[in-house]
């Protein structure tokens, strides 16, 4: 799953080496992210594994690790 997560966030974001997005990789810090870049990554997240991330979750998310906390409670 978390490769599947690194993959899409290097979409996204334009990283050429997905491999380098890791667990404490930050959205805004280490990437660059934006409030529209957040979303474009929740919402192919979303689609990826067919699941609703609430609007103050998404919002919340800051890390790799935070979002990868979600996904792994949320498909249990």
């Amino acid at each position: 799953m978390f490769e599947l997560v690194q993959k899409i966030i290097a979409e996204q974001m334009g990283v050429k080496d997905p491999e380098s997005i890791t667990y404490e990789t930050h959205l805004v810090d280490d990437l660059g992210a934006d409030s529209i870049d957040a979303a474009e990554i929740i919402i192919a997240i979303e689609g990826e594994f067919d699941i609703e991330i609430p609007d103050d979750i998404a919002e919340s998310i800051r890390k790799v690790s935070e979002l990868m906390e979600f996904l792994e409670n949320a498909i249990e």
